[in-house]
């Protein structure tokens, strides 16, 4: 209409033309199902309040002096083996993968500029791309966040940028919206169980994609910062690169294990003034060398961790000699012939075996490193700090021959303590589980690590312990299985709390600090131990499942996967931007063994596999 005739229209006329107008507009939105959806969905503004609400995640730390039983705070100590002690511390994707099946991927058209100048490996010369959580890391990793509060924040889709990382405009509808690639997790037409072959498959095609983003944007360094396509260090060991090694080995991708090979041989050196967290170091770094010695046979790898080794042991120099890392040290004395490895670890194991202050069994998580005794006493627990200790007691007896009373009386009485003080029945559904003492006061508490504990029974078990110890780990599985579906994501939080109370109700309480998710493997461990002493199919589909979780959730476009802030906001779970080396190392190793139809892989009678997953030979028992 021209404006003219507009004016010649009427006060009454030019108003009823706009109502009408008004009227349809109205009418079009609400009609209209995605803009209604957008609207009532969660605000950006909901989602960063939900991140950043009490997710302060490190606890307080322990008396001067003091240090956690299993080892995850344990004194960091500088590798050069001449250099003083450092004051306060201790001394001294290929042709022919099978995709897994994904559903909607929360990180496509992520807006990133690609950072640039970063050196890949060897084969790409060009330029790349750039609560309470009682600690929280299975071995004290430091699950940190960078605090810059002055920093204006992108979010989009559930991905948290920082806006000094470089971000482009954000993509129009149009551009971010497109068809997403099928799921059949929530396919509900009938369709067969793919085999173990595929199943393995799409882990090695998990695997590979992993690998993209380190070997792209991490070569060489610790750990892989997915989404922001960068990286972070804790000792600046390659620690992923070391802890993958046999895995990629065991997964038979040559070409992946050939490439890291040639970094650890030109690059690998721990000649260095760096401090070193001993348990970790011990566990991923000593323990994935030696284990893909096993594997391999290959010299290289044993002489870097004869490098290692020696460069650690000035950790066992202090007063009370109570450092722990048990496994890996018998096992390099046991191929270098020189005792003084396992010297000092069976020191150790023979002090905490004669130390007062255990509870029938339980041990309190902290040792003062001083006095050798026993601090903070009266708290007991199977999660963060603690749950090494038990596992390696029957694993250790087990490594050695079972020929150690010392380490199966203590493991036996640990069970036994477990099952009189912190195991406990929900109210609602009957599920049992393993929580917390502290000061004779129980709380229905539980670390996702202590889903470690139903495989470490069963293992016990078909070591020819008490069946009771099996009939306890059958009923955990089901727990930690609880602890993944009634997430809305299908992925377990870090911690869970369950309800005691009889009647109607929900089993598994999370609260909002607990609901991260950092692609831990204690479940699929112990999925992987079940399913070989039984051959219950069920424990299978199980893994599955989370495999079809973490594809679904976590996986970073470009390669990676993410740990994730929100398992119970399957619209914004919140990428952490964090690829914990033990995703592969640990997590997509035991689904792969998981899956495996090859009971002469790798045979539980044949190997004992350390904390990070690293298996070690057990040794043949000595002439009687």
């Amino acid at each position: 209409m021209k404006v003219h005739k507009w004016k010649q229209l009427s006060r009454l006329q030019r108003s009823l033309i706009l109502c009408l107008l008004t009227l349809v507009l109205v009418v079009g939105l609400l009609s209209y199902p995605s803009l209604s959806h957008h609207w009532t969905g969660p605000s950006d503004s909901d989602w960063l309040d939900v991140n950043h609400r009490d997710l302060d995640l490190d606890p307080a730390p322990p008396p001067p002096g003091v240090r956690p039983v299993p080892g995850p705070q344990e004194p960091q100590l500088p590798l050069h083996p001449h250099l003083p002690p450092v004051a306060h511390m201790g001394p001294a994707e290929g042709p022919g993968a099978i995709p897994a099946p994904r559903g909607p991927d929360i990180f496509s058209q992520l807006p990133l500029k690609k950072r640039t100048h970063k050196k890949g490996p060897p084969s790409l010369q060009k330029e790349l791309n750039s609560s309470n959580t009682a600690g929280g890391e299975k071995q004290g990793e430091e699950e940190t966040q960078e605090d810059n509060t002055d920093k204006k924040i992108v979010s989009w889709r559930g991905a948290m940028i920082e806006a000094d990382q470089g971000t482009d405009p954000l993509p129009s509808a149009n551009q971010r919206e497109g068809p997403p690639p099928p799921d059949i997790s929530t396919n509900t037409k009938a369709q067969p169980a793919p085999s173990s072959a595929e199943r393995q498959e799409a882990v090695r095609e998990a695997f590979r994609h992993a690998w993209k983003g380190y070997r792209e944007h991490a070569w060489g360094h610790d750990e892989l910062k997915p989404v922001s396509k960068s990286h972070t260090e804790w000792f600046g060991l390659g620690l992923t690169l070391i802890d993958a090694l046999d895995t990629m080995w065991i997964l038979g991708l040559t070409e992946e294990f050939a490439e890291a090979r040639e970094w650890v041989e030109k690059e690998l050196s721990f000649d260095k003034n760096v401090d070193v967290n001993l348990f970790e170091t011990t566990i991923r770094i000593l323990g994935g060398l030696l284990s893909t010695y096993h594997l391999t046979k290959d010299p290289l790898f044993l002489e870097k961790a004869k490098d290692l080794g020696a460069r650690l042991m000035p950790a066992f120099k202090t007063p009370s000699k109570i450092p722990f890392s048990d496994l890996e040290f018998r096992e390099l004395s046991r191929l270098t012939q020189d005792p003084q490895y396992q010297d000092v670890v069976n020191e150790v194991m023979r002090l905490v075996h004669k130390l007062p202050g255990k509870h029938d069994g339980l041990v309190p998580m902290f040792i003062n490193t001083n006095t050798g005794q026993f601090s903070h006493k009266g708290a007991f627990t199977l999660g963060a700090r603690a749950d090494s200790y038990y596992e390696y007691l029957l694993k250790q007896w087990i490594q050695g021959g079972k020929v150690e009373d010392d380490l199966l009386e203590d493991y036996l009485q640990a069970v036994d303590g477990v099952r009189k003080h912190l195991v406990r029945q929900t109210g609602p559904s009957r599920l049992t589980f393993v929580g917390e003492l502290s000061h004779s006061r129980f709380s229905p508490k539980m670390d996702h690590l202590v889903c470690f504990l139903p495989g470490t029974l069963a293992l016990g078990a078909h070591n020819g312990l008490p069946g009771a110890h099996m009939e306890l780990a059958l009923e955990l599985i089901e727990t930690c299985h609880q602890m993944y579906i009634q997430m809305e994501t299908g992925l377990s939080p870090e911690i869970a709390h369950f309800s005691l109370q009889t009647g109607a109700g929900a089993d598994v309480l999370v609260k909002p600090a607990d609901r991260h998710n950092l692609l831990r493997p204690e479940t699929v461990e112990s999925l992987f131990y079940l399913y070989t002493f039984t051959k219950d199919p069920k424990y299978r589909d199980w893994g599955w499942d989370i495999l079809q979780s973490f594809n679904k959730y976590t996986r970073v476009p470009g390669g990676g996967y993410t740990s994730i802030n929100n398992v119970r906001d399957p619209v914004n779970p919140g990428p952490r931007d964090k690829m914990e080396s033990f995703f592969l190392g640990e997590t997509l190793k035991y689904l792969y063994l998981l899956f495996s139809d090859d009971t002469d892989l790798l045979s539980l009678d044949k190997v004992v596999f350390n904390t990070e997953a690293h298996p070690l030979p057990i040794w043949s028992p000595p002439p009687k």
